[in-house]
Formats: structure tokens, C-alpha cells, sequence
């Protein structure tokens, strides 16, 4: 019997199969990199080990590392979770070797699928379908030009040992296929340190389809439905679902039966991934993931299954415990990767702190798998993902719908998000009307990173919060709150944005907002990060992220920044008949201008400090400084002048 798991990986993955291991009863053991050592899978495990430098070639990647550290901890399983070492055939022999229970496949079934020429050569003596191509050792230029010419373009070149779109070509006439398969070795070499390629009949339409098999080591393999995942962008999936839609039955079971052939074909054992192209009713095999998918939550949501849980006990050498006639799905399950990138700059990746993140309220038809807190690092060594959304409802649309509201609930900060993205896609008609193809974010990308949100009104609730929170920062007593009477002075301060001109007339408990040109009428509460708004009679309800150099608001399922000008501009109060006057009780902290300099108007002259809080004070007028009225250090009464501007002469 398994006592003692170590899990080879990092991030939600780490964390998801130790939730399982410990409510097995396993003991966990987490590895974990210099980047890591605060992450949040290591204060889950019950244990946790050091195994070097933050690139994962000096850490996860290093297998005689791993299991160094499972002989120390007297782990008696590894479980590697995706990515990484999950389908390396070498360190599943190692495991082997030092008696260590891998949890996965067999070495051979992981070398079989390792390579596409030879997955297509097995999955063609076992009957799976593939698509028209070439798949064999030959490479001379001439012979595979001749090829595509059987096959017909457009033709798919792709590299034998790749993957993530490294290595692969469309070519759709034969006068650019040697320069694109030239391209697509050297890429192939650099990427995989092997440029053997296969050519393939390019659909321009089609589905991705996966189906989800699991074997054990008695003669048992099901297939545990299916899942649809053509949302893609750089070939990586975005969302993903289950069941597929709009399968006849006969079709579902079909490239069922065909999964499960492909996974007896290579003696599997655990949970493994057939891959398929769909083009209309025909399904044509990609390739086998030899390991656990990403995906697997909405599997599990439509299953009630546990596939953790399913690894561990075929690997402690358990029967399966269901046959394909007792498997049943219920319902339709989404899920939403939520990554640290930018989609408006090609979906570029993002790292920094996560200086804010909450998710919706959890209950059985919504979950969410996360490696990471407010405070996490998301490292530029790594995957930026931040966390998998998923949910389940009774049927698609309504699930669907479920998902787009709970992604306006995924408040973030500290990084850009595709968050906002997502929120586009989920509630895109085509997407809603049924699953597109594999293109259909590529030809989409304009209007599904389009701002949802008139920026002026997400700078009007930024606006609103600083107000709020400043006010809160004061003491509350006549002389120190921003709400107070100014004898002769419009009660009105200014919010010191860099790229807007944006200030706030207080009217009790209503303002006025001049935002650059515009104007509007608003009032708010701020309590706990949580700001309550209305804007010209529309009410918001958003979180808001104050820190010295920025407000970042999250509304909805977006999350913008605006910069402050510095940490010195607390406030300016809008009137200028004595804005080089004390605001209140305070210290002159620092002269910011040397007397005698020409100043242009706004022009940082004076900080003094009053409530632990700096204020900076701004030249009036164009002119020369001429004087200061009190030295750095003395102490200062509200109303008192600080300094002397001369007005230039004109």
C-alpha cells in the first residue's frame, strides 16, 4: 500500500494532487526551487525539499535531484504531475530502478507516444484513424516535396518530437514548401535537438477533441468521455469543455472505442489523452498525452471522478473501479485558464506580485485549482499561469453563463491578466452558439481584447476610492478632514494622476468629478478594499487596490492600473490662492527647488509631512522662487505660508 507521495512539480498541479493524497491518507512531500520557497505547494505539503537553482533545468527538470530527495524522504511514489518530467520515459525507468512507484504510464508506453512518426505508425495497425500524410524516417528534400504533392496542399509540416507549435509549418502551395521545411527543421533542431519531420493534410476548420482514457494493470481501460478544447491562441488552450458538443452518440462512442484502442495498443496503464482532430463527422488521431491534462478538472466535474485519486490506486496495483457501462456524465463542465500575459501584446507573458487576488465563493457547481496567493511571485522562470477556473450546470448554456459571471468575480492586481479576455470569450455569440474551430481566436483577436468599459468611468471609480481613502487616512476632526470648510475655498482636491488631469469637488455626500474633459456627478463608500459607486445614476460595485505609486480598480471582470504621479502627491488641493500654504498641521520635510530657480507652474516646491502622510505643494504660477519661510525639519501650522513664488513678468 502507497504511504508516501512525492509530488515532482510545482504550482495548482502540486497543490491539486496533494489535496487528494492527503484525503487519502498519504504523506506529501513538495521539491521546490530557489524561486519557490515561499510557493504555496510547499507550505501544503507536509514536507518539502530544496532542489536548486530557479530554472527548471537546474531543478524540476533534474530527475537524479528528484529522486535523491524521495530516497531522503522515504517516499515510496512520484507523482509528476504535466510538464516537466510526466512523459520523459527516461526518469519513469529511473523511478523503476530505485524501486519508486511511478505514478503514470510505463516507460515504453511513454517512449511509444514520445515520438509522432512512431505514434501514427501504431495507431495505423490499430485501426485509430489518421489523417493523410507522410510519416516515416525518409527526409531527403526532394522525397518529402513529393510527398505533400501526394497528399496535396495545403500540407502540415511538423516536427516529429515537438510540440507547442515549435517546428511546424503550413504550406499551402508547392512553390514554399522547401523554404517552410527548411524553417521548420531548424526550429525543430533548436527546440527538441532533432529536426525529423512528418507531413500531414492541413484542415482548415477543425475541432480539437480529446478523449480521456484510463487503464489499469488487469486487462480494464474506459474512456471517460470527452472534452473540446479549440480555443486555442500560440496553439495552447484557453478554455476547455466537456462533454464536446453537438456529437451524435455514435460519433462520441466511436472516438471513444478508438481511444481506448490506442491506449491498449502501447500496454498503458493510468490516465492518458487521445487526441483528435474533428472535421465534420471525421475525427483523425493527433497524439497521446502520456501523462495527467490540465483539463482534467471538467472530466471530473461531468464524471463525479476523481482522477488523482484513479492514478494512485492504479498505481498501488487496483482494478478499476468502474467498466465503460457504469461510466456516466452529468451536466456540462467549463474551464478557464487565467494567466499572468498580456493579450493585447500577442498574448505576452507577465511576471511580478500578485499584490491582489480573490476568486468567486466556491460550492459544488464552481472550482477553482490555484498555486497561488495575494503576495505570490508569478516568476519569469515558469508558466505565468495563475489559476484554472471551472464550473458545472446542468447544461451548456448554462453553464457557459455561469462561467462568464464567474469571471467577473477573479479580482487581481500586481500583474496584467487575460482575465478580461476570457470574460469576452465566454460570451461571444459564435462560442455561445456551439464550439468554434481551432482558429477562431486567431481571427477574433481585435474584438475579444477590446476594453468593455469606457476608460473615463474606470477613472472616475479610481478617482472616487482615492478620495475615500484619503479621507479615511485623516484624523477626523475639522482640520485634518479633506471634507471640512475652507473659508473663501471651493472644498475640491485633486487626484494626481500622470496621464489624466482629474480632481473631485466635495458636496457632502455627493461629488462632482472633472475627468480631463468630462464631466460627472458621483458618490461612494470604500470599506475594506471594496468600493461602492454610482456614476451619473449607475451604480458599481468594485475592488479597488490603493498603493503609493498607483489605484488599480477591478471591475467586473476587468482590472486597470493608473499611475500616480509619485508617492509624494497624497493630494493638491485645486485652489491657487494660496497653494504654497500649509494644508494643515505638519513638518516641512524637504525644499524641492534651490531659491532663485525659475519654477514653471505645478512644479513640485515644498513636502511637509502631517499624519504620517507627505503632501507635496505646487508653484502656482510660472516665476521665480524666491524664498522659503521655513527650514527643512521645523514645524508648521495649518495655513502658514511655506514659500514665496514671484510671478514672472509679462
Amino acid at each position: 500500500m502507497l504511504k508516501k507521495i512525492l509530488i515532482a512539480n510545482r504550482g495548482e498541479i502540486a497543490c491539486r494532487i496533494i489535496k487528494t493524497a492527503k484525503r487519502l491518507g498519504l504523506k506529501t512531500v513538495a521539491v521546490y526551487s530557489d524561486a519557490d520557497e515561499n510557493a504555496l505547494h510547499v507550505r501544503s505539503a507536509d514536507e518539502a525539499y530544496h532542489i536548486g537553482p530557479a530554472p527548471s533545468k537546474n531543478s524540476y527538470l533534474v530527475a537524479e535531484k528528484i529522486l535523491d530527495v524521495a530516497k531522503q524522504a522515504n517516499a515510496d511514489c512520484i507523482h509528476p504531475g504535466y510538464g516537466f518530467l510526466s512523459e520523459n520515459d527516461q526518469f519513469a525507468n529511473a523511478c523503476e530502478q530505485a524501486d519508486i512507484v511511478f505514478i503514470g504510464p510505463l516507460a515504453s508506453s511513454i517512449e511509444a507516444m514520445g515520438s509522432k512518426t512512431r505514434a501514427k505508425e501504431i495507431m495505423a495497425q490499430a485501426n485509430v484513424p489518421l489523417v493523410p500524410g507522410y510519416y516515416g524516417q525518409k527526409q531527403a528534400t526532394d522525397f518529402l516535396a513529393s510527398e505533400a504533392n501526394k497528399i496535396g496542399y495545403p500540407v502540415l509540416i511538423k516536427a516529429a518530437y515537438g510540440g507547442g507549435g515549435k517546428g511546424m509549418r503550413v504550406v499551402r502551395q508547392a512553390q514554399e514548401f522547401i523554404s517552410a521545411l527548411e524553417g521548420a527543421q531548424r526550429e525543430a533542431l533548436a527546440g527538441f535537438g532533432n529536426d525529423l519531420v512528418l507531413l500531414e493534410r492541413y484542415v482548415d476548420t477543425p475541432r480539437h477533441v480529446e478523449v480521456q482514457v484510463f487503464a489499469d494493470n488487469h486487462g480494464n481501460c474506459v474512456y471517460l468521455g470527452d472534452r473540446d478544447c479549440s480555443l486555442q491562441r500560440r496553439h495552447q488552450k484557453v478554455i476547455e469543455e466537456a462533454p464536446a458538443p453537438g456529437l451524435s452518440d455514435e460519433l462520441r462512442q466511436a472516438m471513444g472505442e478508438a481511444a481506448v484502442r490506442c491506449a491498449q495498443a502501447i500496454n498503458y496503464r493510468g490516465a492518458g489523452t487521445v487526441e483528435f482532430l474533428l472535421c465534420g463527422d471525421e475525427f483523425f488521431f493527433m497524439e497521446m498525452n502520456t501523462r495527467l491534462q490540465v483539463e482534467h478538472p471538467v472530466t471530473e466535474m461531468v464524471t463525479g471522478l476523481d482522477l488523482v485519486e484513479w492514478q494512485i490506486r492504479v498505481a498501488n496495483n487496483q482494478a478499476l473501479p468502474l467498466q465503460q457501462e457504469q461510466v456516466t456524465l452529468t451536466g456540462h463542465s467549463f474551464e478557464a485558464r487565467i494567466y499572468a500575459e498580456d493579450p493585447t501584446e500577442n498574448f505576452m507573458p507577465y511576471s511580478g506580485t500578485l499584490t491582489h487576488l480573490t476568486f468567486p465563493q466556491l460550492n459544488e457547481g464552481l472550482r477553482v485549482d490555484t498555486g497561488v496567493v495575494a503576495g505570490s511571485e508569478i516568476s519569469s522562470f515558469y508558466d505565468p499561469m495563475i489559476a484554472k477556473l471551472i464550473v458545472h450546470a446542468p447544461d451548456r448554456s448554462i453553464a457557459l453563463l455561469k462561467l462568464h459571471h464567474a469571471l467577473e468575480e477573479v479580482h487581481l492586481a500586481g500583474v496584467k491578466s487575460n482575465i478580461a479576455f476570457l470574460h469576452h470569450l465566454s460570451g461571444h455569440p459564435t462560442f455561445t452558439a456551439g464550439a468554434p474551430d481551432t482558429h477562431f481566436i486567431d481571427s477574433q483577436t481585435d474584438t475579444l481584447t477590446q476594453q468593455e468599459l469606457p476608460e473615463t468611468e474606470l477613472l472616475a471609480l479610481a478617482a472616487l476610492a482615492y478620495t475615500k481613502h484619503k479621507n479615511a487616512s485623516n484624523a477626523a476632526t475639522p482640520w485634518q478632514s479633506e471634507t471640512a470648510f475652507r473659508l473663501n475655498q471651493r472644498n475640491s482636491m485633486k487626484a494626481p494622476f500622470t496621464e489624466h488631469n482629474v480632481s473631485v469637488t466635495l458636496n457632502d455626500s455627493h461629488h462632482t468629478l472633472h475627468i480631463d474633459d468630462d464631466i460627472l456627478a458621483g458618490s461612494a463608500t470604500l470599506l475594506n478594499n471594496q468600493l461602492t459607486a454610482q456614476i451619473n445614476g449607475k451604480q458599481y460595485t468594485a475592488s479597488v487596490l490603493i498603493t503609493e505609486d498607483a489605484i488599480t480598480v477591478m471591475y467586473g471582470a476587468i482590472a486597470h492600473r493608473f499611475e500616480l504621479k509619485s508617492k509624494h502627491f497624497i493630494s493638491e488641493h485645486e485652489h491657487e490662492a494660496a497653494p504654497l500654504a500649509a494644508p494643515l498641521n505638519g513638518t516641512v520635510v524637504k525644499h524641492l527647488q534651490k531659491v532663485g530657480s525659475q519654477v514653471e507652474k505645478g512644479d513640485p516646491v515644498v513636502i511637509i509631512e502631517a499624519m504620517k502622510m507627505e503632501y507635496t505643494l505646487n508653484a502656482p504660477f510660472t516665476g521665480t522662487l524666491s524664498s522659503y519661510c521655513f527650514d527643512e525639519g521645523e514645524l508648521v501650522s495649518h495655513g502658514a505660508m511655506l514659500a514665496i513664488v514671484d510671478a514672472v513678468e509679462g
